[in-house]
This record gives structure tokens, C-alpha cells and sequence, in this order.
């Protein structure tokens, strides 16, 4: 398909829907398999629009799969596209989880889905690793751009801060961008570039504070407000989630237990769609249906806020060639985050002979035949469910 032309309503639904209900395995595994939809198989975007669209995505708060989605909706039908891939992705999970939910009320206790998992998580793996390979030769496409991914890599793994590392990296970029090639100092973009994450991070913060600092008793505004302030903040992944919502959940308002907590991160890890689903679970044993949706509509709200916000600039960043040289760093160092975490992902993945053997089987079909993951996701808990009844 030409990335000229409109994709229809109906066709974006129909994708993210989808991904909302198989795209097991966090944002990582989300990530790789919006680019084989929206860059391999549609053509809706090259390899270097898609990884512009995930750099700004990591620049913001808030889920950065479900910005990306919600990124793409923009970039293909504006506004409209923009809410319906987001709802698209997010409503399926949700309504998974709050069935998980449902059953934990009544049950006291998680399901067990270990074995489920057992045979999502290798394949999970192979999709992240083939997603890696494929965006690497745009990612890295110059020796400068290779030492700053293999820098924010080391940097990821010795546990510095995801933030700090993007906008190092682009600042950097800019710098030996600068240095190859001298130019007038009057585009200052570069500038705008590396102070507004943490000037939006900071705003926001301000404002979820004086909103939820005096919330004490549980009802649905403070319910909401508690989840809008998480969403609005947030940078990193569901273990940054944890300590978030201990902090205002657990410790400060005594709504919920540790163990409820947890149970509620684990919960979100192990459904398809978004990892902030968490929310879901954790409003429905709060408030019931009510409170689910509420929680669900807090945290994720200023997602769609802040990517229609900044969806349009994206193309005025890249147009510019301090701004472009930002994105060049932000986009290098994403793709190592996305790596490293794809590799401490294996450590629990690959535990025994057969996990091993379904990745390097998943990861060779994914090569040899382009299959689509989602359908590969599906056959890996089927694996897990066969090796489960075996053992």
C-alpha cells in the first residue's frame, strides 16, 4: 500500500483489535508486532517513519506501546484514527482483565496461567528478536549512531534511568551531528527537543499533585484522579508501575494489600494488550464494574492526550536537521532498550529445553515465512498448553 493513501476506519479497528487481544508479552513484543503490521505487511510507513513515531512515543509519559498505536492511528486517518487504534487496543485487554478480575473477586486467588505463559514467552522472544534485527540497519545506520545504541544499551543494562538515556542519546547525536557538519546556530530546535519531556513530565506531575493530594476516602473522582496522575507521569515499565501505585495505593490511601498489588502487576503482565490493563484489575476489585472503567479511562487518558498534542510535530522535528539528529539518538538508544529487555525477557523465558527449542523454532518460521506472530503467539500457548498436559 502506498503511505500516501487513507487507511479506512474499519481497517484500523479491525488491526489494533486484534493486537489488543493477542499481543501478549509487553510493550517490546507490542512494538515488533505493530512493525510487521503497519511496515512489512500494509506499507503503511517506512522503517524510518515507524521508528520517528516510537522515539516520540518514548518521549512522553504514559504506555509507550499505546502511544505508538495511538501514533499510527494519527499518521494514517488524524484525530479519528488516533481514537479508534487506541480504543481498539485498549478495550479487548481490558475487558480480558476485568474478567480476570471477575474471577479473583469470586475466587480469592489468580488463575493459574503458568503453563499458558510457558509457551507465549519463547515465541514472544523470537517476534522482539526478529523486530530488533529489522529495525537495526535504520536505527544504526552510521558508526555514530551504533556507539551511541551500544552506550545506551550498556547504560539500560547497568539500570540507568530510560529517560536520561534517550535524551543523552539525542543530545549527543546532535553534538557530533554538529561537529561533521557545522551550521548556522539559529535552528535551536534541538534545545526544545531535550527540555520538553522532562518539561511535560514536570507539569504533570505538578498537576496530578495538587489534584490527589488531599484524596483519602474511595470513591470514583478519586479513584480516577489516582490513575490520571500514574498515566500523566509515568516513564518506564510495569515494574516502575509497582512502585507508583504502592506508593499512593498501598502506603499513602491503604486501598489496597501488597499482595492485591501484586497479584494486580502480575495480572497485567500476563494478558494480551497493554501492561496498564493493571488498572483494570485493580479498579473492578475496588469499585466493581465501575470502578474498572474509571481506572481503565484514568491512567490511559493522557496518553491520547499528549500524542495528539505532539503527533504533529513529528513531521516538523524530522524536518529539521537538529531536531532529525535528536530523533536519530532518541530512536538509536529505543531500539537498544528494546533489546536488552528483549535479553533479560529471555533469562526467564528459556528455562528448560523446550522453551529453547520454541524460540529458535518460532524465530526461523518468522524469517523463513513471514508468518504473522499473532498467530504464532497462538500456536506457542497451544505448545505450552500440549508440554503442560504431557509433564
Amino acid at each position: 500500500m502506498n503511505p500516501d493513501e487513507r487507511t479506512s476506519l474499519g481497517e484500523l479497528a479491525a488491526l489494533f483489535f486484534r493486537l489488543g487481544t493477542t499481543a501478549f508479552g509487553g510493550p517490546p513484543a507490542h512494538i515488533a508486532m505493530m512493525r510487521d503490521e503497519a511496515v512489512v505487511r500494509r506499507r503503511w510507513m517506512s522503517e524510518a517513519r515507524f521508528l520517528d513515531l516510537l522515539g516520540a512515543a518514548n518521549l512522553i509519559p504514559g504506555p509507550s506501546s499505546t502511544e505508538l498505536a495511538l501514533h499510527i492511528g494519527w499518521q494514517r486517518r488524524g484525530l479519528a484514527g488516533l481514537i479508534v487504534a487506541g480504543l481498539c487496543f485498549i478495550v479487548p485487554a481490558m475487558l480480558i482483565t476485568g474478567g480476570v478480575a471477575w474471577a479473583y473477586v469470586r475466587a480469592g486467588s489468580l488463575p493459574q496461567a503458568q503453563w499458558l505463559m510457558g509457551g507465549v514467552k519463547p515465541v514472544i522472544l523470537a517476534v522482539i528478536a526478529q523486530a530488533v534485527v529489522g529495525l537495526l540497519p535504520t536505527a544504526a545506520r552510521t558508526n555514530n549512531l551504533r556507539l551511541l545504541a551500544l552506550a545506551a544499551a550498556v547504560g539500560s543494562a547497568l539500570g540507568v534511568n530510560a529517560l536520561g538515556l534517550l535524551c543523552a542519546a539525542g543530545a549527543l547525536s546532535v553534538i557530533t551531528r554538529k561537529l561533521e557538519s557545522p551550521t548556522n546556530a539559529s535552528d535551536s530546535l534541538q534545545q526544545v527537543g531535550a527540555a520538553v519531556p522532562a518539561a511535560v513530565s514536570q507539569a504533570a506531575l505538578g498537576a496530578g499533585a495538587a489534584t490527589i493530594g488531599t484524596v483519602s476516602a474511595l470513591t470514583l473522582p478519586a479513584l480516577f484522579w489516582v490513575f490520571f496522575k500514574t498515566g500523566a507521569v509515568l516513564f518506564g515499565s510495569g515494574y516502575v508501575l509497582l512502585s507508583f501505585l504502592r506508593a499512593d495505593l498501598v502506603q499513602r490511601l491503604g486501598w489496597l494489600t501488597e499482595s492485591q498489588l501484586m497479584d494486580a502487576i502480575a495480572i497485567g503482565q500476563i494478558t494480551p494488550g497493554p501492561v496498564f490493563t493493571t488498572a483494570t484489575f485493580i479498579g473492578y476489585i475496588l469499585a466493581g464494574p465501575r470502578g474498572a472503567l474509571v481506572a481503565t479511562a484514568g491512567i490511559f487518558l493522557p496518553a491520547f492526550i499528549l500524542v495528539a498534542l505532539s503527533g504533529p510535530l513529528v513531521p516538523r522535528l524530522r524536518a529539521s536537521k537538529s531536531a532529525g539528529a535528536f530523533l536519530d539518538g532518541v530512536n538509536a538508544a529505543s531500539l537498544s532498550l528494546m533489546a536488552v529487555v528483549g535479553a533479560q525477557l529471555g533469562r526467564a523465558a528459556l528455562v528448560d529445553l523446550p522453551s529453547i527449542v520454541l524460540a529458535i523454532a518460532a524465530l526461523a518460521i518468522l524469517l523463513r515465512f513471514k508468518l504473522n506472530p499473532s498467530w504464532l503467539v497462538l500456536g506457542g500457548a497451544c505448545a505450552g498448553w500440549a508440554i503442560h498436559a504431557l509433564g
